[in-house]
């Protein structure tokens, strides 16, 4: 595989995961993107907690992915998370990922439980509930 399409998935990868990082944390702000947001969330977990049983947990299949790619193209990143990949990047700074990884699983579940929030709230709202009676 040449060079240039490893580049082009490696930039399409942080494109792709990232933008889809931001989109589980604040996609349920926009009503209409909430049953995505909710659907991302869970094959998330899904990810993170099933597939972790035997890939170890938080584990995500784009990362695993993206390493590969990367490892291809001779990188040596210092992460494990893809979260602390991104900050160490973006902004330079080498938090431990321990602090990373434990704020990413509260981020995650803080928006999960709003997505899921917002899921039930639409389901079972006063109207529905008064159609109901």
């Amino acid at each position: 595989m040449s060079k240039f399409i490893l580049y082009f998935i490696d930039y399409f990868f942080i494109l792709f995961h990232t933008v889809l990082t931001l989109f589980n944390v604040f996609g349920w702000v926009i009503p209409r993107w909430r049953l995505a947001n909710l659907i991302t969330l869970s094959l998330t977990a899904f990810s993170w907690f099933i597939l972790g049983i035997w890939y170890g947990f938080g584990y995500c299949p784009f990362t695993d992915w993206h390493w590969k790619v990367r490892q291809l193209l001779g990188y040596t990143d210092e992460s494990n998370s893809y979260i602390h990949f991104l900050i160490l990047k973006i902004t330079g700074i080498n938090f431990s990922e321990s602090f990373v990884d434990t704020s990413t699983v509260i981020v995650f579940f803080i928006a999960y439980f709003i997505s899921i929030y917002f899921a039930v709230r639409k389901k079972y709202s006063i109207k529905t509930l008064k159609n109901k009676i």
